[in-house]
């Protein structure tokens, strides 16, 4: 049998989930990583005890977990959210140079009209406006921090995320050492990284110095200055694997249904960012799984599949509310966001070890076999049968979904518009007819011309990948005479001759892609 793919820790699917949380704040990738790295240097200095510095690891690293829950809150005030949330990091939150900001953010990107509106709606209570924003907030994140298992103190944590040791933060008001001294560390560790990066340690420090007592706590402040530079990670050192290394569980490794009950959470936190596609993930996953067992895939990659539903979308949060609720036609340059998504989707996955194939397969969702979808433009040779199922799972469950430009279709609706695009020429007819099927349109299993069992689809990639008999049968533990009887009886039912013939025919009905990925 094929060589087991090790799965990946715990703390580095949980770092993947911050580069996305990085998305949605509008900063670089691995900002909260780097944040974390500086929170846990300053824990050591504030002697915390070795419980604190987990939690602080925690808080620090996923902090903003909360953030894009309330994206369309947040839009609906500000405008693009995500350029309001990097330029927020820049203004402390207090006194006229707060109001000045957010005076000058109000309904950022629209019509002056619509600019006016919202200013005279916001001011009439403008603190109780953002209170109930920010109660919002870190009640998303609590509920966000339980439901991925990151446990009880960290949930308690993130509760205080926008208060200020001076009791002028919201949605509470406390003060003080009434704010776990965690919140109070991961606060000025995650303001610290964006300071340093644009103005460096001289920058960060003064940073720090203008907001003790206000924002921050004096005693965290002092401990920060005593040595700022000492806390930053090196320029030349990899962010990611310093913060793993320093990880409270940094060899945790997830089993099997560990890791997908936390992907399911991870589809579930994504979802949340639009109202309108809450359960997109976990119901395309649901189809596309159902889908692939329909038409025999390899149990390894009915699990890849799976998984990569839901995940697809984890790029979205890098794309701003106004963008996606937008009811009228994308300007050129907003449709050039939307594309970007499943990149986005692609650079998050791809840093997770053991879920490159997962990357793979979600970042294609939104690829068509004739080469006019995206971000790629990948055709049908570079599409595996996942891919493919993906993507007709996806077009299928998004068109029961309701959109701001239009509403959700009936399910007859939904299927005819999945016929269309097959017609079309750009989801496959296999994988739509599968997806079709166990969605409840027809009662017919799926037929395949060539009926080729799961064993021989595998010995068919395999051989398209230029693997001989003695390889295969090395490689799935059979005998060579075995194999050899496979493979004749999988040319027979493909109709090839030899290894060429067996590959287009691979390639062309989606049973393997192009070369293999990790």
């Amino acid at each position: 049998m094929t060589a087991p793919v090790l799965l990946p820790r715990r703390v580095e699917v949980l770092a993947g989930l911050s580069v996305a949380i990085d998305l949605g704040l509008g900063q670089p990738a691995e900002h909260m990583l780097r944040s974390a790295v500086i929170a846990c240097g300053l824990a050591d200095r504030l002697a915390l005890s070795r419980e604190q510095t987990a939690t602080v690891y925690y808080t620090t690293l996923l902090m903003w977990i909360g953030c894009h829950a309330d994206s369309q809150e947040y839009a609906r005030w500000f405008g693009d959210d995500i350029s309001v949330r990097r330029d927020a990091y820049l203004v402390d939150w207090s006194g006229l140079p707060y109001v000045r900001f957010l005076l000058g953010n109000v309904a950022r990107g629209e019509p002056l009209g619509q600019r006016a509106r919202v200013m005279a709606t916001l001011m009439r209570d403008a603190r109780g406006q953002l209170a109930e924003l920010m109660h919002s907030h870190c009640t998303s994140a609590s509920a966000l921090a339980r439901h991925i298992g990151l446990g009880p103190d960290v949930e308690r944590t993130l509760a205080f995320t926008f208060e200020r040791y001076d009791g002028a933060g919201l949605p509470r008001g406390a003060s003080g050492d009434d704010i776990p001294i965690e919140m109070r560390v991961a606060q000025l560790a995650d303001v610290a990284e964006v300071h340093h990066r644009m103005y460096g340690v001289q920058g960060a420090v003064a940073m720090a110095r203008s907001r003790r007592g206000g924002h921050l706590d004096p005693t965290v402040v002092d401990a920060f200055t005593a040595d700022a530079e000492a806390l930053f990670p090196p320029p030349r050192e990899d962010p990611w694997n310093q913060a793993l290394s320093i990880a409270p569980d940094a060899e945790a490794r997830l089993d099997q249904p560990c890791l997908d009950d936390l992907l399911t959470a991870i589809g579930d936190f994504v979802d949340l960012k639009c109202p309108f596609t809450f359960g997109h993930s976990r119901n395309v996953a649901a189809l596309v799984e159902a889908a692939a067992v329909q038409l025999s895939l390899p149990n390894d990659e009915v699990a890849a599949v799976r998984r990569a539903g839901h995940l697809h979308d984890i790029g979205r949060i890098g794309v701003s509310n106004q963008v996606w609720a937008k009811p009228a036609p994308l300007t050129g340059a907003e449709w050039e966001r939307v594309r970007m998504h499943p990149y986005l989707t692609d650079r998050v996955l791809t840093g997770i070890p053991g879920l490159a194939h997962v990357a793979a397969i979600a970042r294609a969702h939104h690829e068509h076999l004739d080469g006019s979808g995206y971000p790629l433009g990948l055709a049908a040779g570079a599409l595996g049968r996942p891919e493919r199922l993906l993507a007709a799972a996806v077009a299928y469950q998004s068109a029961l979904e309701p959109r701001p430009y239009r509403d959700a279709l009936p399910p007859d609706a939904a299927a005819r518009r999945l016929k269309d695009r097959v017609t079309g020429g750009a989801i496959d007819a296999t994988c739509a007819d599968a997806v079709l099927a166990v969605a409840g349109h027809t009662r017919t299993k799926v037929r395949r011309d060539d009926t080729l069992t799961s064993r021989e689809t595998e010995i068919l990639g395999l051989v398209a990948r230029g693997l001989s008999n003695r390889d295969i049968a090395t490689r799935l533990v059979l005998s060579e005479k075995t194999i050899r009887n496979h493979v004749e009886h999988t040319y027979a039912k493909v109709g090839a001759t030899n290894r060429v013939g067996a590959s287009l025919y691979a390639l062309q009905h989606g049973l393997v892609a192009p070369k293999e990925t990790g």
